[in-house]
């Protein structure tokens, strides 16, 4: 069965995920900012309102590109220490070289110290001037999965590519399909590049929960985004018309 991971930064939406039929969730901060690091306080909430989903926890100290300083580094590792409170925690990284290849030191310094927990690599594995390249780097890091869309802004279009990086990874590295991942494309997506696993941003708009709010700030446009429990569920039928109730074990 085809993993369905949902990328999200509402907790409340770490329940949804988990009722929806999602086998992960990958926890961030300000996705308006491509995702940073969640709080501790986020992590322990999720794990506290959930029992079976598994919780990948993103580790960026900022939005913009993904080449890191010296200190960049340190508050990763630091950020690590801190958010590996489960067993049912994983983390989420990715740091470049200025030229575009997998810094392969500090990746393994950010391994180490995750330790057993799984490690995915981060759509910055999009931003490789060799991708095939950088797949063979990973797996020989011992990285868990590589989430990407194959190079392009979306999944669907590059599923030549994804479908090649499948091929390449013979069930060495876990290849995690991303962008634009929708309840209309998935299945399709499947089919056309036999991916193992796909992550979706799965949202819906609500009305803000202010009753005022001074026209004069931009902090509060009078809606927001939410994980939307709809777009999950169709997301885990297109995947699995037959989806049963019961929704099994922690997917790592």
């Amino acid at each position: 069965m085809t993993q369905l991971e949902i990328c999200l930064e509402d907790v409340a939406g770490a329940v949804i995920a988990e009722e929806a039929g999602a086998d992960r969730v990958e926890l961030c901060s300000a996705l308006s900012e491509g995702g940073v690091t969640p709080s501790v306080g986020a992590v322990r909430r999720v794990l506290a309102s959930t029992s079976r989903i598994g919780v990948q926890v993103l580790i960026r100290p900022r939005g913009g590109d993904f080449v890191f300083s010296p200190e960049e580094l340190e508050t990763m590792i630091e950020d690590v220490r801190q958010l590996a409170i489960s067993p049912r925690i994983g983390f989420v990284v990715g740091v470049l070289t200025p030229d575009g290849q997998i810094d392969v030191t500090t990746t393994e310094r950010l391994l180490d110290v995750c330790g057993d927990a799984p490690v995915t690599f981060h759509r910055a594995f999009d931003a490789c001037a060799d991708r095939p390249r950088a797949l063979e780097t990973l797996i020989g890091l011992g990285v868990h999965r590589v989430l990407t869309s194959g190079g392009a802004a979306t999944a669907l279009e590059s599923a030549p590519a994804l479908k090649a990086l499948v091929e390449q990874s013979a069930g060495r590295i876990g290849i995690l399909a991303g962008g634009g991942v929708r309840p209309a494309n998935v299945a399709e997506l499947v089919r056309l590049t036999g991916v193992p696993e796909v992550h979706c941003r799965a949202t819906e708009t609500v009305p803000s929960n202010s009753v005022f709010s001074n026209p004069a700030l931009a902090y509060d446009s009078g809606t927001r985004e939410v994980t939307s429990k709809t777009a999950i569920t169709a997301l885990r039928h297109a995947l699995t018309p037959n989806f049963p109730r019961d929704h099994g074990e922690v997917s790592p």
